[in-house]
């Protein structure tokens, strides 16, 4: 380092770009464009670009290869339940224990639209290809913005948005649970054997294709399934239910 007066020379490890590797620094170094500071105004700002979304929809038949079994929370009960809650105190009084009517219990978990055809929650067949990206290796963060199942109608009690179940007529089955007491109690569930249904999935093609799409279901046919006692449940490890394949 050479001291000059009040300019400071630095020959070694100067600067490779001014003065052949010299760096002028303090009052004098006004003219040194490699300020740090002066590249940092002056340099350019990364632009921040958002594609336009581009959604398009694709459709799929498929038919069940395992019976599919539906429990709506039914209208019937939400309404008991909403009574206990207005009654307050006075619903701690004991009440005579009604008769179990196992048809009106049957019909109301089902899901029957406004124009009187039976369906399955449009939610399920989203919620479980989000599941099956788990067998995929893709984000399920991701994929809760990457597709939608379009629903061919609503719940004619509670507007759930439905997907028309277009083969299959309903059947009681009576099955053993165990209540969250751990009490044993016979339910009946409406189940749909043979069962078909035409998917309408939304997807953004920016995130996947429609190849993706596909195969992604196939998933959801093959690993996961739809409705009560699907291989994914979250209470168990399913019954084998709701399992099905692309036409």
């Amino acid at each position: 380092m050479l001291r000059v007066g009040r300019v400071t020379r630095m020959v070694a490890g100067g600067c490779a770009v001014c003065h052949g590797g010299v760096w002028f620094v303090g009052r004098q170094d006004r003219h040194h464009t490699h300020n740090p500071r002066v590249m940092t105004a002056t340099a350019s700002k990364p632009v921040l670009q958002i594609s336009a979304p581009d959604f398009r929809t694709i459709a799929f038949d498929i038919q069940g290869t395992a019976p599919l079994v539906i429990n709506k929370f039914s209208a019937k009960a939400q309404d008991a339940m909403r009574a206990t809650q207005e009654a307050g105190s006075t619903a701690k009084a004991k009440k005579n224990r009604e008769a179990k009517d196992f048809e009106a219990l049957f019909n109301g978990a089902r899901h029957i639209s406004d124009e009187g055809w039976d369906g399955i929650h449009a939610a399920a067949f989203r919620n479980a290809a989000i599941s099956a990206c788990r067998a995929a290796g893709f984000t399920m963060t991701r994929a809760k913005l990457a597709l939608f199942v379009e629903a061919d109608g609503f719940d004619r009690d509670d507007r759930t948005p439905l997907v028309r179940l277009t083969k299959g007529e309903p059947e009681m089955v009576v099955s053993p649970c165990r209540n969250s007491s751990g009490v044993i109690d016979l339910r009946p569930r409406p189940t749909y054997f043979p069962w078909g249904a035409t998917l309408r999935i939304r997807y953004d093609a920016g995130m996947l294709t429609d190849s993706d799409i596909a195969n992604l279901m196939s998933r959801v046919g093959l690993q996961v399934g739809v409705g009560e006692g699907r291989p994914d449940s979250k209470a168990s490890a399913g019954l084998g239910n709701g399992l099905f394949v692309i036409l």
